[in-house]
């Protein structure tokens, strides 16, 4: 098993389904101490269950992302435990699907953009000041964005708009994270063939109203791919990622 992440501590949120499960699992088995956050603790526990023996290098936080009160407990236990932080895959969302516009709710917007933009926003602060305040100084965060990032689905506003928002923030992290060597990276992320996907065998809806199903991608491929970005030496960087279903309607028109 290869030791890449030897003595370096990762957090990952949304670590108990998913895309934050195989993150959370392949750092675990790269020889990563990591602390799994997510609104479960009872999922929590399973991901851990998963690693075998790694799950000793493994601490769970049940943690709402945006909740300020539960993300300043959920850095106290990591700093508690790890004394440091390395590495964040912030990866933590929830969607409202297939609402049209005019239909949507006050209340889920303002759901998905307490998690997706203001929970996000929150790792990402609580995770600057530790790297900043550490020693050695400096970590990168790598923030989910989604190919919603660049262009939306039908029906799609909430999740879309706070996408197109976590690129902004990216950006800014990045920028003001140089003189504290942290670096902000993104992963834009397409059909990777989790519970949350699973709608997609049966059909998607396609920006002319048709339905058409997709194809997906192994989850592994978004685990690969934090790995390779923090593999990077400290002085080289990958701002922007998209890793997708290859043959996903995506690219060009179809």
């Amino acid at each position: 098993m290869s030791q890449q992440g030897s003595g370096r501590v990762a957090l990952v949120t949304g670590a108990g389904q998913g895309i934050g499960r195989a993150c959370a699992l392949g750092l675990l088995r790269h020889g990563y101490a990591v602390a799994l956050a997510g609104r479960k603790m009872d999922t929590l526990s399973e991901t851990i269950s998963l690693a075998g023996d790694a799950g000793g290098n493994a601490l769970a936080v049940a943690t709402d992302v945006g909740d300020p009160t539960a993300v300043t407990a959920l850095f106290k236990a990591i700093g508690d435990r790890f004394g440091r932080l390395d590495l964040v895959f912030n990866n933590a969302g929830t969607n409202a699907p297939g609402t049209l516009f005019e239909d949507l709710s006050y209340e889920k917007w303002a759901e998905v953009v307490q998690v997706n933009l203001t929970g996000t926003f929150l790792i990402a602060q609580a995770a600057f000041r530790m790297m900043k305040e550490q020693s050695p100084q400096g970590g990168r965060i790598v923030n989910n964005g989604s190919i919603s990032a660049h262009a939306p689905r039908p029906d799609s506003a909430p999740y879309t708009a706070t996408k197109h928002a976590v690129t902004g923030l990216t950006k800014s992290i990045s920028l003001d994270g140089r003189k504290y060597d942290i670096c902000c990276g993104q992963i834009d992320i397409g059909n990777a063939a989790t519970p949350m996907t699973q709608r997609m065998q049966k059909g998607v809806k396609q920006a002319n109203g048709e339905v058409k199903v997709e194809p997906t991608m192994d989850v592994e491929a978004v685990s690969t791919t934090l790995l390779y970005m923090d593999s990077l030496p400290k002085d080289a960087h990958v701002q922007f990622v998209t890793v997708m279903a290859d043959k996903m309607p995506f690219v060009g028109r179809g």
